[in-house]
């Protein structure tokens, strides 16, 4: 029974077209604030046959929106972390996020660490601040519950990355505000003080930017990890990621830290 319940688990949880059961990594992708995982589950072609590529998916959108958006980040992350772990278990695992995804593939993989005593060879993070930067508190305090409908359709509109198509239509437009408000107030529940002298994680942390986006607060980022940092801008805005040449680029790059990880 706890098979049968993992595996529904892993299924609702994770989308991965492109299974690889040989690969000798997996690379877990969190997507943005109000994504699902038609893009990033798709970066699976993308890879070689060593690196399986998985998106996972929260509650209130694609096959589980029928169910209640995660009430706080720490639901969210205990959802995940114990459906994933007996996969994270088996076999060396990177995560990137994108955005949102960036915190909340973050505050996952803090958990692993201190929860289960596992952690990444390599976090990707694209799109954010690092977490214990004073740049990330003003999200704490966007008054997401006072903002009209159209000011948060404006500002998905100006980030870019959903299509217009999508936003013609009256009840995709209304669950995609619905879904980023939600998301938005889930990363406001999200507490990370780091303690004193406590470095979380020893890998290798790569942030992502685009050149066109507004700029991000990384240096923070040298504070959470004993590992190297390393910093790219590509070509774009917010959503540069989007772009097949910064998909190639982005790739080939997460394949090369992988692989330089000495599996």
């Amino acid at each position: 029974a706890l098979f049968s319940w993992l595996f529904l688990g892993m299924e609702k949880l994770v989308a991965c077209p492109y299974k690889r059961p040989n690969a000798l990594c997996r690379l877990i992708c969190f997507p943005w604030a109000g994504g699902g995982t038609s893009q990033l589950a798709q970066w699976g072609k993308l890879f070689s046959s060593s690196i399986e590529v998985s998106s996972v998916r929260l509650p209130g959108r694609e096959s589980r929106l029928k169910e209640p958006f995660p009430k706080d980040m720490t639901t969210a992350v205990n959802e995940i972390t114990s459906i994933l772990v007996e996969e994270l278990q088996e076999k060396p695992f990177a995560f990137f996020g994108h955005s949102f995804g960036s915190y909340i593939s973050f505050a996952v993989a803090l958990h692993l660490k201190e929860k289960y005593g596992l952690e990444p060879i390599h976090l990707f993070v694209s799109g954010a601040h690092a977490p214990n930067s004073e740049a990330f508190r003003p999200i704490k305090s966007i008054p997401i519950s006072d903002t009209e409908d159209e000011d948060i359709l404006t500002y998905i509109r100006i980030l870019g990355g959903t299509p217009s198509e999508l936003l013609q239509n009256e009840d995709i437009k209304k669950h995609l505000i619905l879904t980023f408000r939600e998301d938005i107030r889930l990363l406001q529940t999200f507490s990370f003080e780091k303690a004193e002298r406590n470095i979380p994680f020893s890998c290798d942390i790569t942030c992502f930017n685009g050149s066109e986006d507004k700029p991000h607060d990384l240096e923070a980022w040298h504070d959470l990890t004993s590992g190297d940092i390393s910093f790219y801008k590509l070509p774009g805005g917010h959503f540069y990621l989007l772009e097949p040449s910064n998909e190639i680029f982005l790739t080939k790059h997460i394949t090369r830290c992988i692989e330089n990880a000495g599996l």
